[in-house]
């Protein structure tokens, strides 16, 4: 277990990571991994919910992995990250393949004069912030009357710590070491009451896993490890 970072440590610790985010056999392999089933499961419950594509604020959306791919179904996706490095290479990746996404460099609170957004997601963010109460808070106030808050993060269990920190980490050298701080994962019920706090209602819950049969990951009931939320107003 590493210690808790500050923000500034946690965007240093991610900018370094800029050049290889795109790789899908580098640091982010994970990510790359895990992100279809994660998007197919929030756009999913946007169409059930707005019957379309919708205005979409990813908060902490880094290189743009699951911006692109929300932009792709159709969503107008706006992307904010606090490393300006991320938002660079996000841009001229989106640029690239031709994805529109209008892409910030700075935090979510600095969207406010845009706000309300109908859906913001915040994926694999939270057991980054030092605050996660305030952090809610903020996308709180970014949110439409009757929208929707989309949330991945880790369970604080054992079996998290030993396959994100442990394996992931230590043994097989797929995140930097140090990525992850076990004491800020947070158990779905803490989050679920985070979430009241703000106002918010946790209406939907899935776990992440890999799923060797078939490649790739997928959504389902194991919420050891991995897992998603979608709260609304």
């Amino acid at each position: 277990m590493t210690a808790a970072g500050t923000i500034p440590d946690e965007i240093a610790r991610f900018d370094a990571l800029a050049a290889q985010w795109w790789d899908r056999r580098g640091p982010m392999r994970p990510l790359h991994e895990m992100n279809p089933a994660r998007v197919a499961w929030i756009d999913a419950r946007i169409r059930a919910r707005f019957a379309g594509p919708v205005r979409l604020l990813d908060v902490g959306c880094g290189a743009g992995l699951a911006a692109e791919a929300l932009a792709r179904c159709g969503h107008a996706v706006t992307g904010v990250d606090a490393a300006d490095s991320l938002v660079a290479i996000a841009r001229a990746h989106a640029a690239e393949a031709g994805v529109a996404i209008d892409y910030r460099a700075g935090l979510a609170a600095d969207l406010r004069s845009e706000a309300p957004f109908p859906v913001i997601t915040a994926l694999e963010v939270i057991e980054h912030v030092p605050d996660p109460q305030a952090f809610l808070a903020d996308l709180r106030a970014l949110l439409a009357p009757g929208g929707l808050v989309f949330l991945s993060t880790l369970n604080r269990t054992r079996r998290a710590w030993l396959t994100a920190i442990a394996g992931a980490e230590h043994l097989l050298r797929l995140l930097p070491v140090g990525t992850h701080d076990w004491r800020k994962f947070i158990p779905p019920a803490e989050l679920a009451a985070l979430l009241r706090a703000e106002g918010l209602r946790l209406a939907d819950i899935a776990g992440l896993t890999p799923d060797p049969a078939r490649g790739g990951w997928r959504a389902g009931r194991d919420t050891s490890v991995n897992y998603i939320v979608m709260a609304h107003a």
